[in-house]
């Protein structure tokens, strides 16, 4: 009887002991979950307010940054533009007669100097009044050597003094020859020049130091005088011609202000003053052109870019805020601007937009002068804030 009993005894025991271990061991489980889960929340609570963007998406994500400044609040206008050469230091170089092109000495895109060679041509035409001219020259000097002997045989009195005086006819006529030899000459448009080898030959000169923006001279073609070979510009200094609305026009001011932004550069901004206003208005596009001189010491500005000038139009005002318009996303019901904060992280700004200042806006409260804003970007950087704000709300569902 007694192996039984202790058989009963052992049987009884067990269920008690797997259930007295294993309450203790799923209690514990579960602290330890709850004690790593708490930690976990803290880095999110620590990041409100911060966007994480995901590698692959940074990656592809072309980002530019520009520092909200202070600039004056006064009323302005924008105007569209486009940037182009000043008309004073450009010039259309082509053959002044026809001719053949044997040398071409500057290309597209080179620096010439005024005076500079940019190619060499032959004519025909400045051969034969060149020959004219160095014919008439010899006839000229031998017309005024005979007077010179003649005057001394006349003292002499071996010739007699109407002999002289027609030795003298002549040396005038000669004379004559010559200067209408030398205008032929100049009137082709090359000047005069003695001693030529290549009577033929003259060299197209540069008549402005700038830079050749084109050259459509190709060598062995025959120039025509009514189309131009080359293009040259000095870029030093470029024209913006911005188009200001009919209604704002009577606004606009020689020596306003302006600042001109373009798309080419973004976040970078150029100062300048209007220097002359349109005196009549465009029947079609009703605007009236505004002329903007703007430096390029650089090299960086190029005709043709597009440009949106804001000129002021009154007092300068009081001091305001501001960033480009680009800067500046909906949020929600809200609007913020990004500010980077190292790697993938950007931190999501809330502020109170102001009035439009051209292509910046104005910005009531919420950002300091100095700190840098994402522009180009930030349209990406809101779509990922949204979402990561959709995601986290399923999640919390």
């Amino acid at each position: 009887m007694k192996p039984q009993a202790w058989i009963v005894c052992i049987a009884l025991l067990l269920p008690l002991a797997g259930c007295g271990g294993g309450a203790p061991k799923e209690a514990q489980e579960e602290t330890g979950a709850g004690e790593a889960a708490a930690p976990a929340g803290e880095p999110k609570e620590a990041e409100k307010g911060v966007l994480a963007v995901e590698p692959e998406v940074l990656r592809d994500l072309k980002l530019t940054t520009f520092p909200a400044e202070l600039r004056p609040g006064g009323e302005g206008i924008t105007a569209p533009g486009e940037l182009k050469v000043d008309e004073q230091a450009y010039a259309e170089v082509g053959a002044p007669i026809p001719g053949r092109i044997v040398r071409l000495l500057a290309a597209a895109g080179d620096p010439v100097r005024r005076g500079q060679p940019l190619a060499v041509l032959q004519s025909v035409e400045l051969g034969q009044a060149r020959a004219q001219r160095i014919a008439a020259l010899a006839r000229a000097e031998l017309a005024r050597k005979t007077v010179e002997r003649k005057r001394g045989l006349a003292a002499d009195r071996i010739v007699s003094r109407g002999e002289l005086q027609r030795a003298e006819a002549d040396a005038a006529g000669a004379d004559a020859d010559l200067r209408a030899a030398e205008a032929a000459v100049s009137a082709l448009g090359v000047g005069v020049r003695a001693g030529d080898a290549d009577l033929a030959g003259f060299s197209l000169l540069s008549p402005l130091s700038g830079t050749v923006l084109e050259r459509s001279a190709v060598q062995g073609q025959q120039a025509d005088p009514s189309r131009p070979l080359f293009r040259i510009a000095d870029l030093s200094h470029l024209w913006l011609m911005a188009q200001a609305p009919e209604r704002d026009a009577s606004r606009v001011r020689e020596g306003s202000p302006a600042e001109i932004t373009l798309a080419a550069l973004p976040g970078r901004k150029l100062q300048g003053k209007v220097a002359w206003v349109g005196r009549e208005v465009d029947a079609h596009s009703r605007t009236v052109p505004v002329r903007v001189v703007l430096p390029n010491p650089e090299g960086r500005l190029k005709p043709g870019m597009f440009a949106t000038a804001w000129i002021g139009t009154g007092g300068e005002g009081e001091k305001v805020v501001a960033v480009p318009a680009a800067a500046l996303q909906r949020l929600e019901d809200q609007w913020v601007v990004f500010l980077p904060r190292g790697g993938d992280r950007f931190e999501v700004r809330p502020v109170e937009r102001g009035r439009e200042l051209g292509n910046e806006v104005a910005i009531a409260s919420g950002l300091k002068p100095g700190e840098r804003v994402v522009v180009e970007g930030a349209f990406v950087l809101r779509a990922e804030a949204e979402k990561e704000k959709d995601g986290g709300e399923h999640h919390h569902d």
